[in-house]
């Protein structure tokens, strides 16, 4: 998508693609669980909460390439494991420092396209029963419109822009793509590499973006963008699909292309 029709129609969920535009929250979700997607992690810059992730490998974690935007070489970005809580002290939480951060070669700030992001840890993390890793989907083919679909994430939960402490929840129903793609949803903007599900009233959004979108178990999309207005059902949230990227990701992490 161009930046022109970004600046005229959407937002992407995390750092703005388009000067001061919000991106991504779970909303009309509910407190996830504690511990039950060990694989979460919390990107945060300074200290402060900016997007999700989830734990690929074991110094690597997945996440979205806008999620950088506006990051610079003096800022401190570090990744939380093993959380529930942001604030509170849990015996499961780690903080780790980001050895280097890997934009997918095709992402840029003024597009949508090819937005995910390997997050280098600076050192293997210990694997237990809340710090577990996520199966990537290796296989490149459409999800059923209709599948109930996973996603979590510390994003804002209010219009407001009040912001949660602990893990919210949310089932959200894949979407038709060409449905997704018609004149009164996203308009043709909807590329093979990603992939739409329902979002009227219940939505990911500012806060939630490069968190997994979990289908039967494995990850299926990584929360990109959607609405100006998130849970406008007109509007459906996107992804960024992971099969088409999974040689590029395993690339990366079995050290056969430069991060």
């Amino acid at each position: 998508m161009q930046g022109s029709m970004c600046l005229a129609a959407l937002v992407v969920l995390g750092a703005a693609v388009c000067a001061g535009q919000p991106r991504g929250r779970i909303l009309g979700g509910r407190e996830a669980k504690a511990h039950s997607r060990p694989y979460m992690a919390s990107v945060q810059v300074n200290g402060t909460h900016v997007c999700g992730g989830s734990l690929v490998a074991e110094q690597w974690v997945l996440s979205a390439a806008h999620c950088m935007d506006g990051v610079t070489e003096n800022d401190h970005l570090q990744v939380a494991l093993g959380a529930h809580s942001l604030s509170q002290p849990e015996p499961s939480k780690r903080f780790y420092d980001v050895q280097s951060a890997v934009p997918h070669p095709g992402s840029r700030p003024d597009s949508l396209e090819d937005d995910l992001l390997l997050l280098k840890l600076s050192g293997n993390v210990s694997l237990g029963p809340f710090v577990q890793l996520l199966s990537l989907q290796t296989e490149d083919r459409e999800v059923e419109p209709g599948t109930l679909c996973d996603v979590a994430g510390w994003g804002v939960v209010s219009h407001a822009g009040r912001k949660p402490d602990v893990l919210q929840s949310l089932t959200m129903p894949v979407m038709n793509r060409t449905v997704c793609n018609g004149r009164t949803y996203h308009d043709g903007v909807i590329t093979r590499n990603m992939m739409c599900a329902e979002s009227n009233r219940r939505d990911s959004c500012r806060g939630d973006s490069g968190g997994p979108l979990v289908c039967q178990h494995v990850i299926e999309g990584v929360v990109s963008w959607g609405s100006r207005v998130c849970g406008n059902r007109k509007k459906p949230a996107v992804f960024t699909r992971v099969a088409p990227f999974v040689d590029w990701i395993n690339g990366i992490l079995n050290g056969n292309v430069t991060a």
